[in-house]
């Protein structure tokens, strides 16, 4: 009898979930409220940007600074030191294609560190210093494996080397487990302040703190072309990608895929997954001041359209899946469509039109890419191609 109540109850339990989660996830369009979003080129105190000066000047960081109060967390900056230790190398693997280098990057503060172990093939075949994709891995660390044994469509490093691209990944557990009680357990221990302030940096700050110190490296990294730097993330680590880019501009590209909710999706559209319960199901990704928006996403002060405006000029390539609702590919679509005022400052025209495309089609001529890949929230082979295809329109290699 106790056994038949246990289960009566803990079935009871999932149907009450089950329909929380569909009450407060709408996936129909005509339900989607009024709203207006915040103008990327109007500040706080009512002014109207109208150069790429002003933006630089007074609104882009009143802007980034709203994004780390309200939302992503303060960014430390300062560390004691950071050193570069080569763990492996092997100067032919892929059949002599590729150049294999296995980094350990040890960030050093007040007398503890962070160890980021990189994985990183080179192409063979150029004699100038190779441009690179750099992904944060928020999945199995063998998805990046570095002897390819495993081989993932998540990170085709061979498609990448045949191409002429290096290609890099470090796994977020380096610099932050994903876990609400153990994401402390990284980076943090550097930065124990962060973590009694409301506005302090939590998980997906740092991952993207992460690749930051991969982009120290790469400056020093005489194989790779650090003016070509793609930061690339998928899901969660589609969020951090679009942080990352949006604070270090030494990323000359970004690729956020499959991102939704607090990566390239408008909150206020309160399509799929909304804020309460991406702080429910995740509290340790973003500051305890985003908790104050649960439920309440048209009291933001920003919204996803100013984290992609704060890239600009640089190219953002964003994604979707038909099947992944969660993730709201029109709204994903609509955030970049809102974030072309800025890009136009710098006299960058978007080929982004009034509408999303059709699925599978790719828009890659153009500062702020996009498409809507026909199945599930994934990272494929034909996520990849396209963002090789957008690298290659903005830099411009030879091919």
């Amino acid at each position: 009898m106790k056994t038949l109540l246990a289960a009566s109850i803990f079935f009871l339990s999932i149907v009450l979930v089950q329909a929380q989660d569909h009450k407060e996830s709408n996936y129909d369009e005509s339900k989607v409220p009024l709203y207006t979003l915040p103008d990327p080129l109007k500040t706080e105190a009512g002014k109207t940007i109208r150069n790429k000066d002003q933006w630089e000047k007074i609104r882009k960081p009143e802007t980034l600074r709203l994004f780390e109060e309200n939302i992503y967390g303060q960014v430390p900056k300062n560390y004691d030191s950071i050193k570069y230790s080569a763990i492996h190398e092997d100067t032919g693997v892929m059949n002599g294609k590729a150049h294999l280098k296995e980094v350990l990057i040890e960030v050093f503060r007040r007398n503890k560190s962070v160890k980021i172990n990189l994985v990183l093939f080179i192409p063979n075949n150029t004699s100038e210093p190779a441009p690179a994709f750099l992904l944060i891995n928020n999945r199995a660390k063998d998805q990046t494996d570095p002897t390819r044994t495993v081989k993932s469509d998540f990170w085709p490093a061979e498609l990448a080397i045949e191409n002429g691209y290096a290609i890099a990944a470090f796994h977020i557990s380096d610099v932050a487990p994903d876990d609400a009680k153990l994401f402390m357990n990284g980076v943090l221990q550097l930065y124990p302040e962060q973590l009694s302030a409301d506005n302090g940096m939590r998980a997906i700050g740092a991952w993207g703190w992460g690749a930051s110190r991969v982009m120290d490296y790469f400056e020093n990294e005489p194989l790779i072309d650090k003016d070509k730097i793609a930061i690339a993330g998928q899901s969660r680590g589609g969020k951090a990608a679009l942080w990352a880019a949006a604070q270090d501009e030494r990323f000359a590209l970004c690729i956020s895929n499959c991102s939704g909710s607090t990566g390239a999706k408008l909150a206020r559209r309160e399509f799929g997954e909304r804020v309460r319960r991406i702080n429910t199901s995740f509290p340790h990704w973003f500051n305890t001041n985003y908790k104050k928006f649960n439920d309440k996403e048209s009291l933001l002060p920003v919204d996803q359209h100013q984290l992609i405006a704060l890239v600009a000029p640089r190219p953002v390539y964003a994604t979707n899946a038909t099947e992944d609702l969660w993730a709201d590919p029109k709204g994903t679509f609509l955030a970049l469509k809102n974030a072309e005022k800025v890009y136009s400052l710098y006299k960058q025209k978007s080929a982004l039109g009034e509408e999303p495309p059709a699925p599978d089609a790719a828009i890659i001529q153009s500062p702020l890419g996009y498409h809507n890949r026909t199945g599930a929230h994934n990272l494929t082979l034909f996520d990849w191609k396209n963002f090789i295809r957008f690298a290659d329109y903005h830099f411009k290699t030879s091919r």
